[in-house]
Order: C-alpha cells, then structure tokens, then sequence
C-alpha cells in the first residue's frame, strides 16, 4: 500500500511540477508576442496548487483557504448585491504576473550550484556591520531586480542554517523601503502613471535621506533587540556580488536596449531561465534536460507555499476591490483639498489598510480616484503613494516580501508583522514630518 501511494503521490508532483512549468511558457510565449490570454497562465498554476494542495503545511493551508474564499465571498457579494459586472474567467489572474516571475527566479538554482548548499567558506560576518551588510546588499540589488534581490540574498544567508528573525527583517525592511526612490520597482511604475507631473528631483530629495534613516534605525533596531554575535550578514564581497551584478547588468541591457517595452518583472521572469539554460547548455543535451526535468518534478514542487499565497491573496484582493468600489459606487470623496493634513491621514490609512491585508496599491489607487492634483499636490501624492506602500510592505502580513519570506523561509506573515510595528510606527512618523516640510518647501 506505500508502494502505491508512493508512486501516487509522485506521479501528482509530476504532473503539478509540469503544470508550473507550463503556465512559465506560456507567460513566455505572451511576452514574446504569442496572443494567448492570461487566464490561460493562472489556470496552470492554479490546477498545479489542486495537486499540492496537501502538500502545504497546515498554517499555510488555512490562510491560502481562508484568503481565497473570503476573496470569493467579496465577489459574489459585489455581484449579487450590488449588481457588479464581474469577469468571472479572469478572477484567478490576481498576482500571476509575480507568480510567473517567482518561477522563473526558481531556475537561479540551476546557475552556478555544482557547489550545492554548503556554507560558504571562511567566516560569516556578524553583528551590527552583518545586519547592515544585509540590509544594503538586497537594497542595492533590490533597487534592479526588484523581489528576485531577496531569493538571492536569502538563498546564501539560507547555507549557514534556517533563517533568523533578525536575517528575515534585514530582508523585509531592506526590499521594501527601495520602493522609495528607484525608478525601476513597480511602486514608480504606479506612482508615474497616476501622477505624470510629479518633480522625479523632490522626491529623491526626500525619499533618499528617508532610505537612509530607514536603514540606520533598522540596523540599531536589530541589534538592540536581538543578539547578533551569531547571526551571519551577506557578505558584499566581490565574489558574492559577481552573480548579482552580471543579472542587473543584464536586466539593465533588456530594459533600456533591448526590450524597453517589457516591465522588470517581465524581463526578470525570462531572464533567468535564459541563463540557467545557457549556463548549463555547454554540459551537453542530457545534462541540461536531466537538470530541468530535476528541477521541474522537485524543485517547482517544493514552491508550493509560496506559489498559493500569492494565487489566493490576488483573489482576495480583487475580491475586497471589487466589493468596496461596488459598495462606495466608485464616487467616494473624503478630500476637498490635498494638503499637509489629508497627507498625513492618507498615509496613515493606507498603511493600516496593508496590516489588514490589502496591497498599498489598492489604498493608492483609491486615494488618486478621489483626488483632484494639480501642480505640486501631485508631487505630494507621489511622496505619500510611495512612502506608504514602502512601509505598508513592510508590515503588511500579505505583501509580496512577506508572502515570499513565509512561503520560502516559513517565516508566519503575523511574526513579520508584530516585529515590524515599531519600525512602521517610527518611519511612519517621520514620513508625516517630511509631509510637511514638503509641503513649506513647494
């Protein structure tokens, strides 16, 4: 009887390994032009979470529950009760575009891992110059390859044991607050959308020394509440960057050369993949297809946790949206005017509104929606968008950092979160004074 749920269970993650990597190529095949609809991507990897679903820890298994049906909830809901037009085929398309990516950053195992997991050699650094050596290596990497900077980070603080409280929240706090300032993470891509006027100068005049602060309250932080004689730090060492530095040199030819259409998120999902296979191709044909056949049937698996919080946090969003613009008719006004005082509660609200759940995108859109912005109060909106989905990332228990630090290090959303309070009551805080000095300022 083993025998045969053993092979059960096998031929499952085979077929759930192979949907993955299906919904991959045809995320693929749409950025290269291929016109198949995105639903056809979200059902791969929704198909392949039917198959793994026992396969998810019991913590995991009830919040990917509880998300999805109160996300279900919401849209029959918004249907039923307020007549809503829902598109009912695409309701599982929420964060397909990051899942598509996490896949795709999967494949970096592929690149350079003949030396396996072993620690690395020589002494870990540690202590305070360990967490601010941690802090700044995903920042910086975190500045071009967005969420990927942390799988990189994690993977090789991850050879010296299971990641630490300390490790995970260098790694939250050091990906979140790049949505401050660059250019390049998805927070600029909404703000510049929604705010085309914005003076791109002011915003680096205040959002550069909020980084910096952002990080010298993280690191004494750190250090003050947990011991960190033990705790290794990601080296910045030449040998440790090399990697890093030829994918965001790479990332960096894609978006300004070769393909500036593309999204960094869309260009980060082939990318990797491209280089795995590249990596390995000189290996000869039944190395590389023993590699990814390895990689499809264990590894893409094995992402289970993370694949199904992102899947079914999309659904709840686009549930909670759908129900609140249905409720509020879409003509909700809460400003007459856009100043100093609004700022501050905006910012307030938005952040709270991640604890809770939802994606500072959701409270940032909705701000704009209501919003009349002209001159500078787009620049203020642009300060108060950004600053408020930097730390509403941080603290949000379903943000895309802390759903990838729960499904790949297991690391509970609500530990990220409690330890997270003080740090986004403090940057909260001084964003609020920056609110103001802004506003004298324009």
């Amino acid at each position: 009887m083993s025998i045969i749920d053993s092979r059960t269970t096998s031929l499952r993650h085979i077929m759930a390994g192979g949907l993955i990597l299906v919904g991959l190529l045809f995320q693929l095949l749409r950025l290269a032009g291929v016109p198949l609809d995105l639903s056809t991507v979200s059902y791969a990897f929704w198909l392949a979470m039917g198959l793994l679903w026992w396969d998810l820890g019991k913590r995991n298994r009830r919040q990917a529950t509880v998300l999805a049906g109160a996300g279900f909830i919401f849209l029959v809901l918004a249907w039923f009760q307020y007549d809503t037009d829902i598109d009912w085929p695409h309701i599982l398309d929420g964060n397909v575009y990051v899942v598509a990516m996490l896949v795709g950053v999967s494949f970096i195992g592929l690149i350079g891992s003949r030396q396996g997991h072993s620690p690395p050699s020589g002494n870990a650094i540690t202590g305070r110059y360990g967490a601010a050596s941690t802090l700044l290596g995903v920042h910086l990497l975190g500045a071009i390859l967005n969420l990927s900077s942390v799988f990189i980070v994690g993977d090789r603080l991850s050879r010296y044991g299971n990641l630490t409280i300390p490790q995970l929240l260098a790694l939250n706090r050091g990906l979140s607050s790049v949505a401050l300032w660059s250019p390049f993470f998805a927070s600029m891509g909404v703000v510049v959308t929604l705010a085309p006027d914005m003076q791109f100068r002011v915003i680096l005049a205040f959002s550069l020394p909020l980084t910096l602060m952002a990080g010298v309250f993280t690191v004494f932080d750190l250090s003050h509440r947990f011991g960190l004689d033990n705790v290794p730090g990601f080296s910045l060492t030449p040998g440790s960057l090399l990697m890093p530095i030829i994918m965001a040199s790479l990332v960096m030819l894609f978006h300004y050369g070769l393909t500036p259409e593309l999204s960094i998120v869309s260009i980060i999902t082939f990318l990797l993949p491209a280089v795995a296979v590249t990596y390995n191709a000189p290996q000869g044909v039944r190395w590389l297809v023993r590699r990814l056949r390895n990689h499809t049937i264990k590894r893409l698996p094995a992402m289970c946790g993370e694949i199904s919080l992102f899947l079914c946090a999309g659904l709840f969003t686009q549930g909670l949206s759908a129900f609140i613009n249905a409720a509020t008719g879409n003509q909700w006004t809460l400003f007459t005017d856009f100043g100093p005082p609004q700022a501050a509660v905006s910012v307030l609200a938005i952040v709270a509104s991640a604890v809770v759940g939802l994606h500072p995108i959701v409270g940032i859109s909705v701000l704009a929606s209501i919003l009349e912005l002209e001159g500078s109060r787009q620049t203020l909106f642009a300060f108060v968008a950004l600053s408020s989905w930097a730390i509403g990332n941080s603290v949000g228990p379903l943000s895309g950092i802390n759903l990838s630090l729960q499904g790949r290090y297991g690391m509970s959303g609500s530990v990220m979160m409690r330890n997270n309070f003080g740090y986004a009551g403090a940057m909260t805080g001084v964003v609020i004074v920056f609110i103001f000095i802004m506003d004298a300022v324009l």
